[in-house]
């Protein structure tokens, strides 16, 4: 978020901090979100760059299309198996598996209104 913006918002009354702020998580816990939604971002990437539909995805990992887009939703009860399977599955190396987990995220902070 732009710093312009931030002042903005705390002008206004609103509290600027980062989403692993607003929910109370731990170095460890922030960067494990971080990662497994960038495997999530690489999923959904690799997927439509190679023209393959949810459902043929589905049927690559023995599951179902309805499982796959709650992978790409980044729903928190896809576990880093699946998505790692995904990956493999449509050809990414341990190189490009490698990457994507590195990927800078876009920081982007929550905010929420004090309390008064």
């Amino acid at each position: 978020m732009r710093e312009t913006k931030k002042e903005k918002l705390r002008k206004a009354g609103w509290k600027v901090s980062t989403a692993a702020e607003f929910l109370g998580l731990s170095a460890e816990e922030e960067a494990l979100v971080a990662m497994k939604l960038n495997l999530v971002e690489g999923v959904r990437a690799l997927r439509a760059r190679t023209h393959i539909t949810q459902a043929d995805l589905a049927k690559r990992l023995g599951s179902s299309q309805s499982r796959v887009a709650k992978l790409e939703a980044g729903d928190r009860s896809v576990s880093l198996d699946l998505l790692m399977r995904a990956l493999l599955s449509l050809g990414a190396s341990k190189k490009d598996i490698a990457g994507i987990i590195s990927m800078k995220n876009s920081g982007e902070g929550s905010y929420r209104k004090r309390a008064a």
